[in-house]
């Protein structure tokens, strides 16, 4: 049979020589022809079926008579061509399905040509001799499947056929190493589609005795074989099973069909039984006990069976049915089991409820009965199984359970529907028992949801009044936002429903809505909770404005912007109004919309600033075109968000662009088509058209070019990477760009037309030679994400070929890195490479030189080329390694050319084996193994010790020692001195790295390189055999099991995962048993004595265990995963040696840290959970052993098996909560093993408590503390209707006597988690009753266990409503009586602080009497002298003025006798106040205010440096800035004090006393007291000397908490400071330059705190009221702070310093001359003090104000001369600056040099600050004529357009700023 280019070939030599058809006919054949060629070019899936589709459309275009033109040989060329491409792509059953429509408008010309051809096809397959192979049953497949034509011929020839499949399934069930692998799957799959779609052919051969056939019936024996456990492979199971449930569906008559389904049931049976499907009859032997048997055929009778046989009854019996009967008890006791296959048990479940729900009508008809009664046992069972399940850990379990509930809820409405029953009981049932359960539970919502229609809202809302409020705690939690979210919109779709039956408008529909949610709406926008926020806004309001449209006006009714959280949800309602209804925002609110969106747009808050952003961005309608407003808006907003420091922010930044670019996009090509349609019409339409166009032209072109002004190096990575991804925006919308990745998202078809246009107009030149340049300049980026965006970027938009000296420069410039030692460097020389080699023209010349001639010319490519060439560096790289491997390690560190062998290679479309041929293919193989020897020899110290040591690592001293001695040998001599070093050498970091890393990218790529070779084989080819596999891992087994760093093990465990599933999925029964035979080679390790260095969680051994048995099908029973559990169990259980060595690796040991590895590794899953009990037992067992390292060990391994148990845990605002999503009654359903061995531990524990009370015993258990904690973790709230866990509530009570507090604390927890809350006040009077009497004898142990487990069951109870205050009168009775165990004469300060948390916790029920009983206790205790130390007195006195303290009353009676309390009493009170406490009540913050300023001088004196600080922090929290203006005179210092603090404080900051901590609330103090000075009494010194402090903490250096108290201080003074007359303008230009050095900090607070200062600053000169205070964000803030100093200090002297100061350094041949010597002389890179810094930025935000200086030359002497002064000095730099720049880059082609200083950061800030003072210095040359003699005018402007313009050709932009002020366009 002629190949697809063959038969291509010869059809195009038909069309175009002897064609007879018309010209229009013809070339339409061709261009046919051509996208069938492209088609089997293309690899990419979607590639091939685009181009398919495109050859349906062409081929549509030509009629059936012009086809019947054709010759009969011109038509057969074109079927087989078609045939032959649908054989290319056998395994794309999309692509065979367009080619089949192809053949199908062919089969309408000659139906016999396409029959015969296609039959020539089949023949092959089933009249040979041999055996079907794995290729053929794809292609039998395939015909059946997606082949019209291909099933009729399988019709005519379906007996030969099924006698070819019965050969091929017999004979597969014979080879053990064949039933498992794809070929038994496949040929499962055809049998299926045989019965299915061959079903009229196939029956007769089974239902009539006389046409029985013995292919059918060995082919039914197989599949009940497989059914039954002859074949390991789960989904290959289940496919027989569908497979024989078709078969039985085939059957002509029901009754036979009914008796073989009754027949199939008996697959329950365990002894051997006779199987009768019509006039056949198979013998089953059951083979496994694992129950997937049952599972697949009640799967396969549900999914396949007609209703007739699922309804009919079993024999002469009408009572029974099949569905009811037959199938139930099976289905039941399949959820009921705890299978492997859980999942698929419930979809089963699911299935037979959908049977049930589309049969019912037939059921009650046999019945004659309800089919759910309510106390029904169908009914009562199906609940059982649903409500034990809904928190089943299984993934998918939960979601089918609900699924199921939904059934169930439909079914039992149809049955009371049609009886009549208008009771419907079950449903107010379920809601009583869904309201019960805590609204923790997940479940609870799903229910709920299910529930709501058949009870209506105002039924579940009166009967669960806190729901709304529930709502919102699910929108604080991450994992139960979208079931909440859920739940609101089922009940609001539920409200409308209701609604609409009634005469009611849509405005009246959206106030009743209002009624009942607008509050809950409001509430959540405007919380504090993040998490709330942001889910009401994403979850809750599209779904409102879907429902309720009008609910817009009474939502934005009541909000007010300057209110805190309005302004959010102000911007968040109208941005989700816009995008769901499309109704126009601008038009609600009048004028004022624009008002408050700017507002909203400058907020400091990044989510104000999205949602704002999204308003903008947003329109259902994508040509609704923006309008002229919303760009220019769009034009100021986005380079004012381009240095955002959150990643999320970036990613909603990017994705609002691309909304807005698509909606301009799709607008222009609306506006560009109307242009074309309507040549003629009104000149004003035609005119808003063209100026609409040239507005979305010209925006899209403005944003193109922004991102290149800010990718030079020195700008920060956020700002690099914001711009790279609105570039890709740009890129991805505005080019004709079709990527196959992607589904959605592709260039609309016309997309030409509108570029045409932008080029016509000279705009949307994306791809010039200069952008090429500066994305290349980021590929040396010193991070990832900016490299792999620019590489992204290079590769997917830019022209195929970079012009001939860019490669050249960036290939020699790759060598060079991938030469570094630094890794970070290589691994940018290794993404380099990836874009040379794809974006060269050909290989360069150095590859070219290198290439082996011996390589065939299919080897002889340009990828194929470049990869000998790093296959030839690498194998330098070890030839000097081999010889001198310190050398090696400075200059060819191997690892740089691996990542870039890896990313050419690995990552090319082409096929791997085609690249590199066999010979190479060995070669890399041997280099990778002699590579990885070498390394660890260096790390042994000896490569023979390397190679003859038994798997175990070298210590890390023996690797010290080793490295030691080479650089030893390497350097001439022995060691240089026998002093002890600490630190490693520079030459020891290098090895180690060198070794390591290399050891690292051995493992990924060996791994990738095995798996891209064994997928990418062809029939015929032969890449590896066994014996290089075997070579192969050799090499993994040598890395894990001989190097200890982490991360080279952890990157060897990818690469090692991915080569186990290459072998394991391999149909090559030799290559499967590589990983078997490591696995047993790594369990014979684990046994055998390790090394004699204790190794850290074993090292490498589990992940080598973990590897292969992740790679293991999940789809099969897993055989080495039990294999290998049942191994590490029986040696971890093994018994120590009776002399162990702790200095050496116990295998029990190893075992337990391998168990870890196996219960953590994510490639697992929840696999290892049906071993959970088995590991969870012998963890806490091994609590007990008498080793250490044991003890370790077990303590991970169950804490990891935990968290594997119970699930994520989920987390909110508030951090990870303590609990666990699942239940008590859950997860002993799940684990029942566990239930009574933890009950077990717990009653032994407590047994051992149950001695005398005044006996001193000390019995430790050391399982008792976990096994508490585990059930601590598990879900409180959970109603035990079966009281199955009532068993534990015993043994926890007891444990209240615990000697140990921890057990005590956990045991309180634990009682929580495990009482259902019908119990809690049994036990809160059960233990209230035990409360002692003062003169009682007791145990304190106990006591306090009883009072911690009261107020645990207590708060719980009071947190979800479950006791009213009625019920507690018993409680607060005994509470009350028991006032004695807070007084002195309870001597235990535990107790006495339990006891005052329990009376604080039940403040509101007590009464008034008792309160102050209890008060005056407490407050004549702290009062009085401590005679001696108690160990923890402390504690409760801090617990006391807690307690105190929350009563306004008490506290001031407090903070009156403030002087009279002890020291640490003191120190307690203002840490409360520190904390923010007791700071909300305006009368208590008075009189803290005026103790805390009245006793400042004394604090200040104490020697003790926390009560300082503390002190300091709480004058500070308690009188901040917002509240100066409104202090009572009473509260602010007596004016002749103020000095003298704070001359104190000030000493102390200059002489640094105290700590960072305590001098940032120093400096906030100081502040604080210099703002309370009146202008008589401010000191001009202490003023100076306050700013020269801000000006020394302001510095990069300085500790964070310094500067960002600096930005505090400023906050603090700036409103007092600028209302003052007698604060020097010099100081408050001081001030502002420290506000401009802080707004570049590197910590976001302190940017955010100095935006603050400019905001008060602002608002103070506006003469706005202080409440109203708007914070502004950091970009915003910058410009306002340099508008605040040119007006009102331009003529101050200093102003010109200060904006001077800020710009970079501009002396060019300083930074050249230190570029050209730079090495790399170190391993690491010393990061700078502000990465956040951008002096290019800075640069453009100064320039306007410089020249705004320069043009007031003339207004001010001062001015004049400090311009003329700079200008002198300044002149002769920047010409000379100017004039070498010029000479710079001379060349016409690109040189390596440039290229460095492309990236160089240096290069291009003082090239910013070089054209930023010579644009300032163009302009003084322009204003005055003092300074005119410095320069030419005409010439240096001249000069520096023609530097700006030859920099910018080369690849280096500038922001549009200084572009604009350098061309004379700035406006001033």
């Amino acid at each position: 049979m002629l190949s697809f280019e063959e038969l291509m070939t010869r059809l195009q030599e038909c069309v175009i020589t002897k064609g007879q058809t018309s010209e229009d006919v013809s070339q339409t054949l061709k261009l046919f022809i051509d996208k069938l060629s492209e088609a089997s070019r293309n690899s990419k899936k979607r590639c091939k079926e685009r181009c398919l589709e495109e050859a349906v459309q062409l081929l549509r275009h030509i009629s059936e008579e012009q086809l019947h033109t054709l010759e009969e040989g011109q038509l057969q060329l074109l079927v087989r061509l078609l045939l032959s491409l649908q054989l290319e792509m056998v395994s794309i059953s999309t692509a065979c399905r367009k080619v089949d429509q192809i053949l199908q408008q062919l089969t309408k010309v000659n139906h016999n040509l396409v029959f015969k051809e296609t039959q020539r096809c089949l023949h092959n397959i089933v009249n040979t001799e041999q055996m079907l192979c794995y290729e053929d049953l794809q292609k039998a497949c395939m015909f059946l499947e997606d082949s019209t034509v291909g099933r009729e011929v399988w019709k005519e020839s379906h007996m030969s056929f099924l006698n070819k499949v019965s050969e091929l399934v017999v004979a597969v069930l014979q080879q053990e190493s064949l039933r498992d692998g794809p070929l038994c799957y496949t040929a499962v799959k055809v049998c299926l589609q045989i019965f299915q779609l061959l079903s009229s052919e196939v029956a007769p051969l089974v239902w009539e005795k006389k046409d029985v056939c013995p292919a059918v019936q060995d082919i039914l024996q197989a599949l009940m074989d497989i059914i039954l456990g002859q074949c390991s492979n789960r989904d290959t199971r289940l496919l027989a099973g569908t497979a024989v449930a078709m078969l039985i569906n085939s059957a002509p008559e029901s009754q036979a069909g009914a008796a073989a389904a009754w027949s199939l049931l008996q697959v329950s049976h365990s002894k051997p039984w006779l199987l009768a499907v019509g006039a056949l009859q198979v013998q089953c032997r059951p083979a496994g006990k694992d129950g997937v048997d049952r599972l697949v055929v009640c799967r396969g009778l549900l999914t396949c069976c007609r209703p007739h046989i699922l309804l009919s009854s079993h024999e002469d019996t009408t009572e029974t049915c099949l569905l009811l009967k037959g199938l139930f008890p099976l289905v039941y006791a399949l959820c009921e089991k705890k299978l492997d296959c859980h999942y698929f048990a419930f979809e089963v479940l699911t299935l037979w409820l959908k049977k049930v729900k589309g049969c019912v009508t037939e059921i009650w008809k046999m019945m004659s009965a309800r089919l759910l009664l309510d106390d029904s046992s169908l009914l009562q069972k199906l609940i059982h199984i649903i409500w034990t399940n809904a928190e089943s850990p299984v993934e998918g379990v939960p979601e089918l359970v609900r699924t199921a509930f939904g059934l169930l809820l439909d079914v039992y409405e149809m049955d009371c529907e049609h009886f009549s029953d208008t009771k419907k009981t079950v449903y107010v049932t379920l809601l009583e028992r869904i309201i019960k359960l805590p609204w923790e539970a997940k479940a609870k919502y799903h229910r709920l949801c299910a529930l709501l229609p058949y009870l209506g809202t105002n039924m579940v809302l009166d009967l669960y009044a806190e729901l709304p409020s529930h709502i919102l705690k699910c929108l604080s939690t991450n994992h139960l936002s979208p079931c909440g979210s859920e739940l609101y919109r089922c009940l609001i779709q539920q409200q409308r429903r209701e609604l609409c039956q009634g005469a009611h408008t849509e405005l009246d529909q959206a106030n009743q809505w209002a009624r009942c949610w607008q509050s809950v709406i409001h509430e959540a926008l405007a919380s504090d909770v993040t998490l709330l926020q942001n889910n009401s806004a994403t979850l809750l309001l599209p779904c409102t404005f879907q429902i309720f449209p009008f609910a817009v006006e009474p939502l934005l009714a009541s909000l007010d912007p300057f209110i805190p959280g309005h302004l959010y949800a102000w911007a968040c309602i109208l941005s989700s109004y816009r995008a769901v209804t499309g109704g126009s925002p601008w038009a609600l609110q009048g004028s004022s919309t624009f008002e408050t969106l700017k507002l909203a747009l400058g907020s400091a808050d990044d989510k104000v600033r999205l949602a704002a952003l999204n308003l903008l961005c947003c329109s259902p309608k994508m040509k609704d075109t923006p309008t002229a407003e919303e760009m220019s808006i769009m034009r100021r907003f986005i380079p004012q968000n381009l240095n955002s420091e959150s990643s999320p922010f970036r990613q909603h930044f990017q994705a609002g662009i691309k909304k807005f670019l698509v909606r301009i996009r799709d607008g222009c090509l609306g506006l560009l088509k109307g242009q074309n349609v309507k040549e003629k019409g009104d000149v004003r339409d035609s005119e808003r058209a063209e100026d609409a166009l040239e507005q979305g032209l010209g925006f899209v072109e403005w944003l193109s070019q922004l991102p290149y002004g800010y990718l030079a190096p020195g700008h920060s990575y956020q700002r690099k990477k914001t711009v790279l991804l609105l570039l890709s925006a740009v890129l991805e919308t505005c080019t004709d760009s079709w990527s196959p990745d992607k589904k959605k998202g592709q260039p609309p078809a016309n997309m030409g037309s509108l570029i045409g246009c932008a080029r016509q107009k000279g705009q949307w030149d994306f791809f010039c030679r200069t952008k090429q340049l500066a994305l290349i300049s980021c590929l040396e980026d010193s991070t990832n994400e900016i490299r792999e965006l620019s590489a992204g970027l290079l590769l997917r938009f830019f022209p195929p070929s970079f012009p001939d000296d860019i490669a050249a420069a960036l290939f020699m410039r790759t060598r060079q890195l991938l030469c570094s030692p630094r890794v970070q460097e290589a691994q940018m020389g290794a993404v380099m490479m990836k874009v040379a080699l794809n974006k060269s023209k050909e290989p360069p010349e150095d590859c070219i030189l290198n290439m082996d001639i011996s390589l065939s010319s299919e080897s002889s490519s340009k990828t194929s080329c470049m990869i000998q060439f790093l296959v030839k560096e690498l194998e330098e790289h070890y030839l000097t390694a081999k010889a001198d491997m310190l050398l090696a390690a400075r200059t060819k560190p191997i690892h740089g050319v691996l990542s870039a062998l890896q990313r050419c290679l690995l990552e090319a479309p082409s096929c791997v084996y085609d690249i590199l041929g066999h010979s190479l293919t060995l070669k890399v193989l041997g280099l990778m193994d002699s590579i990885s020897l070498l390394l660890l020899g260096v790390l042994y110290g000896d490569q023979d010790t390397c190679a003859n040591e038994k798997d175990a690592p070298p210590s890390f001293c023996d690797m010290g020692n080793a490295i030691s001695s080479l650089i030893a040998q390497a350097s001439g001599g022995g060691q240089l001195n026998g002093e002890e070093v600490v630190l490693l050498s520079e030459e020891h970091s290098l090895i180690l790295t060198c070794c390591w890393v290399s050891l690292k990218e051995i493992g990924i790529f060996l791994g990738s390189l095995v798996e891209k070779l064994l997928a990418g084989t062809k029939p015929n080819q032969h890449p590896l055999t066994k014996e290089d596999l075997m070579r192969a891992s050799k090499v993994f087994k040598n890395i894990l099991l001989k190097c200890r760093h982490w991360g080279a093990v952890e990157g060897c465990c990818v690469g090692f995962t991915r080569f186990c599933a290459s072998l394991l999925s391999s149909s090559d029964a030799d290559l499967r048993d590589i990983p078997a035979h490591m696995l047993k080679q790594g369990l014979q390790v684990l046994r055998s004595p390790r090394s004699t260095s204790v190794t850290r969680r074993a090292a490498g051994l589990p992940m080598l265990i973990l590897c292969v048995l992740s790679a293991e099908e999940a789809t099969k029973s897993r055989p080495l995963l039990a294999h290998s559990m049942q191994t590490l169990l029986e040696i971890a259980k093994a018994p120590l040696p009776e002399n162990w060595d702790q200095t050496v690796d116990l295998p029990q040991v190893c075992a337990v840290h391998t168990l870890q590895a196996l219960v953590r590794g994510s490639g697992l899953g929840a696999a290892v959970l049906q071993f959970a009990p088995s590991v969870a037992i012998l963890s806490l067992n091994l609590l007990s052993s008498a080793c250490w390292a044991m003890r370790n060990a077990a303590l991970q391994l169950y804490s990891s098996l935990c968290s594997r148990m119970l699930g994520q845990r989920p987390s909110s605002e508030d951090g990870v909560s303590a609990q666990h999503g699942m239940s008590p009654l859950a997860f002993f359903i799940h684990y029942p093993e566990l239930q009574t061995f933890l009950l077990g531990e717990l009653k032994g524990a407590a047994q051992d408590l149950q001695g005398p009370s005044d006996e001193a015993r000390l019995h430790l258990q050391p399982s008792l503390y976990p096994v508490l904690t585990l059930l601590a973790q598990l879900q409180p709230g959970v109603q035990d209707s079966s009281e199955t866990l009532s068993d534990f509530l015993p043994p926890l009570l007891q444990l209240s006597a615990s000697p140990i507090y921890s057990v005590r604390v956990m045991a309180s927890k634990a009682l929580v988690a495990m009482s259902p809350p019908s119990e809690y006040m049994t036990i809160l009077n059960k233990l209230a009753a035990q409360l002692p009497g003062p003169r009682e004898h007791i145990c304190h142990n106990r006591l306090h266990g009883q009072l911690l487990q009261i107020k645990a069951v207590l708060a719980r109870a009071l947190s979800t409503h479950s006791v009213l205050s009625a019920d507690l009168c018993e409680v607060l009775r005994c509470v009350d009586a028991s006032l004695w165990l807070v007084t002195e004469a309870q001597r235990c300060p535990l107790v006495r602080g339990a006891y005052l948390r329990l009376a604080d916790l039940l403040r509101e029920f007590f009464s008034e009497t008792f309160l102050t009983k209890l008060s005056e206790t407490l407050i004549h205790d702290i009062q009085k002298p401590q005679l001696k130390l108690q160990v923890g007195l402390s504690s409760f006195h801090r617990d006391v003025l807690q307690f105190l303290c929350a009563d306004p009353k008490w506290a001031c009676e407090i903070w009156d006798n403030f002087l009279a309390l002890s020291p640490d009493l003191r120190l307690s009170l203002v840490m409360l106040v520190a904390d923010g406490q007791h700071l909300q009540q305006t009368s208590l913050k008075e009189v803290i205010q005026r103790v805390l300023q009245s006793n400042l001088r004394e604090a200040l004196l104490s020697q003790n440096v926390e009560y300082r600080r503390a002190y300091l922090t709480a004058l500070v929290a308690g009188v901040d800035s917002s509240s100066l203006q409104n202090l009572p005179p009473s509260a602010l210092l007596e004016e002749p004090v103020v000095p003298d603090c704070l001359d104190l404080l000030l000493k102390d900051l200059e002489d640094q006393r105290g700590g960072p901590e305590y001098l940032s609330q120093a400096l906030c103090a100081a502040s604080l007291l210099l703002s309370q000075l009146s202008d008589s009494s401010l000191k001009i010194s202490s003023l100076q000397c306050w700013c020269s402090i801000l000006e020394i903490q302001r510095s990069p250096d300085a500790p964070e908490v310094l500067r960002l108290a600096c930005a505090e201080a400023l906050c603090v003074a700036a409103d007092s400071l600028m209302r003052k007359h007698s604060v020097p303008s010099v100081v408050m230009i001081r001030l502002i330059n420290t506000g401009l050095y802080l707004l570049q900090d590197q910590s976001q607070q302190v940017r955010i705190k100095a935006a603050h200062f400019t905001s008060i600053l602002h608002h103070v000169r506006r003469g706005e009221p202080q409440r109203s205070v708007y914070i502004m964000q950091v970009n915003q803030a910058l410009p306002l702070l340099l508008d605040l100093l040119l007006e009102d200090f331009w003529d101050t002297s200093g102003t010109l310093e200060v904006l001077l100061c800020h710009l970079p350094l501009s002396d060019l041949r300083s930074v050249l001359k230190e570029a050209s010597e730079t090495a790399c002389s170190s391993l690491y890179e010393q990061d700078e003090a502000n990465v956040f810094a951008e002096p290019s930025v800075m640069s453009a935000h100064l320039l306007p104000y410089l020249l705004q200086m320069a043009e007031k030359y003339s207004k001010s002497s001062a001015v004049a001369q400090s311009l003329s002064a700079w200008a002198e000095a300044n002149a002769a730099q920047v010409l000379d600056s100017l004039c070498v720049c010029k000479k710079i880059q001379t060349a016409e082609t690109l040189t390596p040099h440039w290229l460095a200083l492309l990236i160089d950061p240096n290069f291009h800030s003082t090239l910013s600050g070089l054209l930023s003072r010579a644009t300032f210095l163009l302009q003084l040359l322009k204003t005055s004529h003092d300074v005119q003699h410095l320069g030419d005018t005409s010439f240096l402007q001249r000069t520096l357009q023609e530097v700006c313009t030859l920099l910018s050709q080369n690849g280096i932009h500038f922001p549009a700023i200084l572009t604009a002020a350098v061309a004379g366009e700035l406006p001033l």
